[in-house]
């Protein structure tokens, strides 16, 4: 049961990188550096001084380029594959005891391909919200995802599961809803 908690975890926290690629990043850095979770072996520097700096900073420049459009073009080149690796990271960092093989294909298939499919739908979001002037909202409502699910999931690591079922069934609702509606 913990191994499948911990790639739960692994994969809610992916699915956050859609919203924002280094706040939960950021997030798992501070718990790690205070002592309130463990990650893998070999991940414990994402609580490191640098790693913190350079969470910290990337966080500030990407919640800066979401309010300022011009900046925000730069950005969108960068952001897919970043979440893919991120989600990758943050799914390897909690699987532990297990086959080298599987961790990494887990982490691969299941922590990139959740965090590109989270950040896909996002993105589309943005796409329409951009056209309708929400952009700050939709701006704001991402911050808040970023930052309030990755330390509820610390806090109660039950909720991971609960987040790795919903989010597929959010993204097939809001999929299905935006086909229909080209159709």
């Amino acid at each position: 049961m913990e191994t499948i908690l911990a790639i739960c975890i692994g994969l809610a926290l992916s699915a956050t990188v859609g919203f924002r690629i280094f706040t939960p990043l950021l997030i798992t850095g501070i718990f790690v550096r205070a002592d309130w979770i463990t990650l893998s072996e070999g991940f414990s520097w994402i609580g490191s001084t640098p790693a913190l700096i350079a969470f910290g900073t990337a966080t500030l420049f990407e919640i800066a380029v979401n309010y300022i459009p011009a900046v925000g073009s730069f950005m969108k080149v960068l952001a897919t594959p970043l979440a893919a690796i991120a989600g990758i990271l943050l799914t390897a960092s909690f699987i532990g005891d297990m086959n080298s093989l599987l961790e990494w294909s887990i982490a691969i298939i299941g922590g990139g391909g959740v965090a590109t499919a989270s950040h896909t739908a996002v993105t589309a979001v943005k796409g329409v919200s951009e056209t309708a002037f929400l952009s700050p909202a939709v701006a704001a409502a991402e911050d808040t995802t970023a930052t309030l699910v990755p330390i509820a999931i610390f806090l109660i690591p039950l909720l991971a599961i609960v987040f790795v079922v919903l989010i597929p069934i959010l993204i097939y609702v809001f999929y299905s809803r935006r086909r229909m509606r080209h159709v």
